[in-house]
């Protein structure tokens, strides 16, 4: 089984946060959403996942070094390709073309799922979907009285289904959906200017394909500041239900208490403050004097005399000394940080 992970836009809606990291790297309780994202899906799959391979712009060698890891740490070669133009979802897959063989799954990093179900050799495709309640902003699937897949609908202005794609797929034949992929841009077939995936997936399903939805019980969004610090809630809650031990050993908490459940990382240093409930501290970031609940901080930076509540702070930064809802991107100081 290989992992195609598009992810070559920047996530211009959670500036100033991707500025100085893509998306898909901003950390959500602890780890990068897409390392949160193929774990996931590989606690799906009966085979091992052999290969992850990256479809990214130009975000730089360090980054590239981290994605790499990311697979290395499921047990998987990792390999980069690039976007370099937004020619849309079906251009983004096939620019790493040379990996659609065998089974293999397409996911798009800008999401997080849960699912309670695992993939079979026995099906030809799954295309992971939400029950949602205002279905006219999203792709949704048309369905038989079967169960199976047999038509995609970009933002519906009637109502036609209530079952949202959220971006991630499963294909038993990556050289079939190859072929339909080819086959968009040979012909120049696009809508709004861009080669879009649903209509290879409706070649597909057109050419016989059987196409079954995989329900997810929650669909998580990193959209914006707000979404990504709702999500990192959500996400420390599951990861307290399965028992994860979320505040490091080497951490060190003086005076302090810690209303659970909270991610606090490898060298973090809390001292007389109250964290939690829904916070996530990165490694070795230092917290003073303070009360911080649902909040993001990540990693090396200086907190101090602030009363913080939904917000979601950078890496590398210093804030003292006020009352806020704060979003600041990486490398920010804010107030009399020394």
């Amino acid at each position: 089984m290989k992992i195609i992970v598009p992810m070559a836009g920047r996530g211009s809606r959670l500036r100033p946060h991707t500025l100085t990291v893509p998306k898909p790297l901003v950390h959500v309780a602890g780890k990068p959403i897409v390392h949160r994202l193929v774990e996931d899906i590989a606690e799906m799959c009966d085979d091992n996942i052999e290969e992850i391979a990256f479809i990214i712009g130009d975000f730089g060698k360090e980054a590239e070094a981290e994605l790499l890891m990311v697979a290395e740490k499921l047990g998987a070669k990792g390999s980069i390709f690039y976007q370099k133009e937004p020619l849309g979802t079906a251009h983004a897959v096939l620019c790493a073309s040379e990996k659609l063989s065998g089974p293999v799954i397409v996911a798009f990093a800008d999401t997080l799922f849960k699912a309670e179900f695992k993939i079979s050799e026995k099906q030809e495709g799954i295309i992971w979907v939400k029950q949602i309640d205002d279905p006219s902003a999203f792709g949704v699937v048309k369905m038989n009285q079967e169960g199976a897949i047999t038509d995609f609908i970009e933002k519906p202005k009637e109502y036609v289904s209530d079952l949202a794609m959220i971006g991630i797929y499963y294909f038993k034949s990556g050289e079939s959906l190859k072929t339909e992929l080819d086959y968009l841009i040979d012909n120049d077939l696009r809508k709004g200017g861009e080669y879009q995936l649903p209509d290879a997936l409706r070649r597909l399903t057109e050419k016989g394909t059987s196409f079954i939805p995989g329900k997810v019980t929650h669909w998580l969004d990193c959209g914006n500041k707000n979404a990504t610090v709702e999500t990192n809630q959500s996400v420390l809650n599951f990861e307290q239900e399965k028992g994860t031990l979320l505040v490091n050993a080497e951490s060190e908490l003086t005076e302090s208490i810690i209303i659970e459940p909270c991610f606090i990382g490898k060298g973090a240093k809390i001292t007389r403050s109250v964290i939690g409930p829904h916070v996530s501290v990165g490694a070795k970031s230092e917290i003073t004097d303070s009360i911080v609940s649902n909040s993001i901080i990540q990693q090396n930076t200086l907190v101090s005399n602030m009363n913080l509540k939904d917000s979601m702070v950078g890496a590398q930064s210093k804030v003292n000394g006020t009352t806020r809802n704060l979003s600041i991107g990486d490398y920010t100081e804010m107030g009399d940080a020394n």
